[in-house]
């Protein structure tokens, strides 16, 4: 019984609890409908304000708009009035200026037609001309200036010889100043140098040793550097003989590191000649660094650094490459300063004018065109170039190559500056005489000033005073053609004249 009360009484609250918690529900849900319609009622008050602000604004825009538009309307209506004004003056000026294009045409028509008038005037004139004096007007002309020519050629040349010499010594006097302003800034030495090296040793044992078994050492040697070792009776010494300087320092640097060392045998001897490769390499560079250092030159590639060092052990005429390039750049520098022209590049062009010579023993060609190459190829200044490869021709265009051809003609022409022997002296001058005898007229001809100039004497019977001055052209182009020498010979062409004339 007790059980079942307990069952009933569980069920009865269970009953209850539920209906409390309905009911609870049903007060919440109300509650939240409530609030969501308040809420709901809010935002559509809201909403209608903002539709009034709203179409308020746009009214507003509106008319603005409107306004400013009224004003865009009347100053295009403005610009588009001025734009007429405009275009109707610019069509009346193009018809006035069409009529004035029409007018001048006019004028140019009447101009051919009356010049056309004046030509067949004047063709009729000459024709009656021809007529009347039975030839024509070619042969009149030649006559004329052939009369002149006879009537007025002692006057001519007088006039002719005046304003050469007149301006011969100007010139000859600026350039004297210029030339001994330049040498007297720059003074330097100079020593020829041959094709042999002298090796020292410090006993003549070590010529033996040098020599090797059945000459072995000696035969490596030469085939390694490409010399001839000769060993003669001279005490302590012996001669590398090359025309490639390089090929004989290099063996002679070997030689010296083999006798320091004092194991002289065939491989010894290949690591020595390498080892000198590498040390002349370094030197070649370094001298190239110092030509330049010496000169105020920068810029330069380090490969043409050391081609210009390589002219350190190159020589012409028996005088160094490298020294001769480095005063004629010095010179060429001074020349340009005293020209007004640019000293920089006057000495850069000096430097590199033989450039070509580094290298000319392994390529073919001439040192000038070879140096242009080499000029092209390191992108070097269109002056320098033309300097490198016509600084020996004949009037150069440039005043940079200009320049350097007289630079390079001053270092070349010094006394002692290169060897040459007396046998070729003595046969230069003779053939300098024979070339100039070889013209009409010449008497006779002296090689004078260590063959820098030649006195010419013509027959005044045979060669007139016009004629004189034709005649020494003639006999410098020959030479120039004919014969190799340095720097500049004189043509000194001398013709005596007598004229008497009585003043009544």
């Amino acid at each position: 019984m007790a059980y079942l009360l307990s069952i009933v009484g569980l069920a009865l609250g269970l009953f209850i609890g539920y209906w409390l918690r309905k009911q609870k529900a049903l007060s919440e849900i109300n509650s939240a409908e409530a609030r969501a319609e308040k809420i709901l009622t809010e935002a559509k008050t809201k909403e209608k304000q903002l539709v009034l602000e709203a179409q308020e604004k746009s009214l507003k825009i509106i008319e603005e708009t409107k306004r400013q538009t009224e004003v865009d309307r009347r100053e295009l209506n403005k610009t588009k009035d001025k734009l007429e004004q405009r275009e109707n003056l610019f069509s009346q000026k193009l018809l006035d200026l069409q009529d004035k294009q029409q007018d001048l045409y006019d004028k140019l028509n009447k101009i051919e037609e009356a010049k056309e008038k004046i030509k067949q005037i004047k063709e009729e004139q000459v024709t009656k001309l021809e007529t009347i004096a039975a030839m024509t007007k070619d042969e009149a002309r030649e006559v004329l200036f052939r009369n002149l020519e006879r009537d007025n050629e002692e006057s001519l040349s007088s006039r002719i010889n005046k304003l050469h010499r007149e301006s011969e010594d100007v010139l000859e006097e600026k350039t004297r100043e210029m030339m001994a302003a330049a040498m007297q800034r720059l003074a330097s030495g100079f020593t020829t140098e041959m094709t042999t090296t002298v090796v020292d040793l410090p006993n003549d044992e070590m010529k033996g040793r040098i020599i090797g078994r059945e000459g072995r050492n000696i035969k490596a040697i030469e085939q390694l550097t490409g010399v001839e070792i000769i060993v003669d009776d001279i005490p302590n010494v012996i001669t590398i003989s090359g025309f490639s300087g390089i090929r004989r320092h290099i063996a002679k640097r070997a030689l010296e590191h083999l006798i320091k060392d004092g194991r002289i045998h065939p491989t010894k001897i290949e690591a020595a000649v390498e080892q000198a490769k590498k040390d002349l390499a370094l030197d070649i560079k370094k001298t190239g660094e110092e030509a330049l250092y010496e000169l105020g030159i920068t810029g330069f590639d380090s490969k043409l650094v050391q081609i210009i060092g390589r002219m350190k052990y190159r020589t012409s005429y028996g005088q160094n490459a490298l020294k001769h390039s480095v005063e004629v750049a010095h010179l060429s520098g001074l020349l340009a300063e005293e020209l007004g022209a640019d000293a920089s590049l006057a000495k850069k062009a000096g430097l590199l004018h033989d450039i070509g010579k580094a290298v000319d023993h392994e390529v073919k060609g001439s040192h000038p065109e070879i140096g242009g190459q080499i000029g092209r190829k390191f992108n070097l200044q269109p002056e320098i170039i033309d300097a490198i490869e016509k600084h020996h021709e004949d009037s150069p265009l440039l005043i940079t190559t200009a320049i350097v051809k007289t630079a390079d003609a001053i270092s070349s022409a010094r006394p002692g500056a290169r060897k040459d022997s007396l046998e070729n002296y003595i046969q230069r001058l003779q053939e300098l005489e024979k070339i100039t005898e070889s013209f009409a007229g010449v008497n006779k001809a002296y090689a004078i000033q260590a063959g820098r100039e030649v006195r010419v004497f013509v027959d005044s019977d045979k060669v007139s005073d016009l004629e004189a001055y034709e005649t020494a052209k003639q006999i410098a182009k020959k030479i120039e053609e004919e014969l190799k020498y340095p720097g500049e010979i004189k043509i000194n062409l001398l013709r005596e004249t007598r004229v008497i004339e009585y003043a009544r």
